[in-house]
């Protein structure tokens, strides 16, 4: 027990958010959890929550059981994995196969999962959240946060969603459903059809997608694409599928050949395991593989040319040119450019689409399958995509927009607040301290001012956050915000005028957050200056977590009191 408290019963409920910010968050926290650890503090944390970037370090620390007893060992083995190389294509390509015919809902998460994520991580992560029930008596409490998309859109509901090893559910409403069921289809809160848990590497996929803003991300998404599959590897591998089913039918032609019904029955589509339906190979040289991975191509290049302001009227040419008279003819674009920007883009998404609707009525292969699918969902923008688990319940106490569609969309909760803190504001964790490390790009204040407002039209506990027109221009590196009957929260901006001087804006241009794999250089100078943070006010984290304790100390006192005062009469 740490030297602060004499009774378990005085120990105060400590949680530890991780804000969101790519690499320099993962990076971030897990050179802040160094030095908590250093300074005797770890063991004070009852509950380690995270967004974005935060959560790819959770997941990393996880990975090995009880990892506060030994965090310097696994430091080193985060460090080292992720200043080494990506991951194979190769491998990366049997992944996309497994997320595909895995589960009925596939969507940009996957995609994001395989070709971004595991560039920053260097790994797939296949282990589930809960594996890890038994293995972490002795670390924090892990809590991912995401948030509810059309919750969001809508600004209705409870859009506060949070996943840990035991359940996913939202944080405010209190629904929830074990972990290992999030993403089975549910009715009237009967699980109906049961789909397998997602792997961390989705998870970090899911917490960590908004390293950027709608059209970088956008843009970043195709050229990932374009890259994996005009890749020889990647195309060899269609070829190689393409030959083998074309020898497959000749064989079954030869062994059938007469009966008529065995024939017909190669021809028609068949289910695979996931339930999507796969062609066999009845047409497979017309139109051949090169010829839909020319198609597909245009298609990606055509959405990059309208997004980088370029005309795309020579790839529409070259698609309408390679698809008409094999299939249904495809239609043209009215106007390429048009002053309305969003009708341009409504034409391209309907364009893509018929495109991508016509390519896979007539193909059998994998790859080209989870092309289009690919190409889909980016036309529709589809993330995260999970069956609803409140599907037609008939709860009074959930709003009822949470209730009505059969899917919901879950999506990074950075963009609505880069800070996980309404997964650790529910009423029943009775936090009584929150440290908040902020490794946001901008105003390092936005996330707790976001979360105050919020709070205070939720009518939740939450201090009221004052900071000076000098503390926005020239942070510092500790800030503590109290208030009567609410937890006490720390706030410790990454870049702030302790660590960094006058070079604040340096630090943050070095760091974006949507950029290439940090450098070992880089890695190691990011560990040192969000280390300093802790390190410096380590005197001043030990006040902070006496005060509290103190005043639980009074406030089971004055409950004491309340609950029998008579106790104390002296006869």
């Amino acid at each position: 027990m740490p030297e602060f408290f004499n009774s378990y019963k005085e120990v105060p409920n400590i949680a530890l958010l991780g804000s969101g910010g790519g690499q320099r968050a993962m990076v971030g926290l897990l050179g802040s959890l160094v030095q908590l650890d250093k300074a005797g503090l770890l063991d004070c944390i009852l509950y380690l929550s995270g967004v974005s970037g935060s959560t790819w370090c959770m997941a990393s620390l996880y990975k090995e059981p009880d990892w506060s007893t030994k965090l310097e060992t696994v430091k080193n083995k985060i460090i080292e994995r992720i200043r080494g190389p990506e991951v194979s294509l190769t491998d990366a390509m049997a992944k996309l196969k497994k997320y595909y015919y895995g589960k009925d809902l596939f969507s940009l998460t996957d995609v994001w999962a395989v070709l971004v994520v595991t560039s920053y991580v260097k790994e797939i992560d296949e282990r589930t959240l809960t594996e890890q029930r038994k293995q972490h008596n002795k670390d924090p409490f892990p809590i991912y946060a995401v948030i509810d998309k059309q919750s969001k859109q809508s600004n209705d509901g409870d859009p506060w969603f949070e996943i840990n090893p035991y359940e996913a559910g939202y944080s405010l409403s209190g629904v929830f459903v074990d972990t290992g069921d999030f993403g089975s289809q549910f009715q009237k809160g009967s699980k109906i059809k049961h789909q397998d848990e997602f792997d961390m590497l989705y998870l970090q996929a899911l917490c960590g997608s908004a390293l950027g803003d709608e059209e970088d991300i956008k843009k970043t998404m195709w050229q990932k694409i374009k890259a994996f599959f005009q890749n020889e590897t990647t195309l060899e591998a269609m070829r190689k599928e393409e030959r083998e089913r074309t020898d497959e039918v000749m064989r079954k032609e030869k062994e059938t050949e007469g009966n008529e019904a065995v024939l017909d029955s190669l021809s028609k589509p068949r289910p695979s395991d996931s339930g999507k339906y796969r062609f066999p190979s009845d047409k497979p040289i017309s139109p051949s593989v090169d010829e839909c991975h020319r198609a597909l191509m245009d298609l990606v290049n055509m959405n990059l040319s309208v997004l980088n302001g370029k005309d795309p009227s020579g790839f529409e040419k070259s698609i309408r040119t390679n698809l008409n008279g094999k299939r249904q003819p495809i239609s043209t674009i009215e106007t390429l450019k048009k002053a309305d920007e969003r009708a341009e883009k409504q034409d391209i998404k309907h364009f893509t689409m018929e495109v991508c609707e016509d390519l896979s009525s007539w193909t059998s292969n994998w790859l080209i399958d989870v092309w289009i699918s690919i190409c889909k969902c980016m036309a529709q923008w589809i993330w995260g995509r999970k069956y609803n688990l409140l599907h037609n319940m008939t709860d009074e106490a959930v709003n009822s927009t949470l209730l009505q569609s059969e899917t919901r969309d879950y999506i990074d909760g950075g963009l609505l607040l880069n800070s996980p803190y309404f997964s650790v504001l529910r009423e029943d964790r009775d936090i009584d301290l929150i440290i908040s490390l902020d490794f946001s790009q901008g105003d390092p204040f936005m996330t707790v001012n976001d979360a105050a407002e919020t709070c205070k039209k939720l009518k939740i506990p939450f201090p009221e956050v004052n900071v000076t027109s000098e503390d926005k221009t020239k942070p510092k590196d500790f800030y503590v915000f109290k208030g009567q009957n609410t937890p006490t929260v720390i706030h410790i901006p990454l870049f702030n005028a302790v660590n960094c001087g006058d070079k604040v804006e340096d630090w943050r241009k070095k760091y974006r957050t949507f950029q290439g794999a940090y450098s070992a250089e880089m890695i190691a100078d990011l560990m040192d200056i969000a280390g300093k943070n802790i390190s410096n006010n380590r005197e001043k984290l030990k006040e902070q977590i006496r005060a509290v304790t103190e005043e639980k100390r009074f406030g089971r006192f004055k409950t004491f009191l309340n609950k029998d005062p008579f106790r104390l009469n002296i006869n």
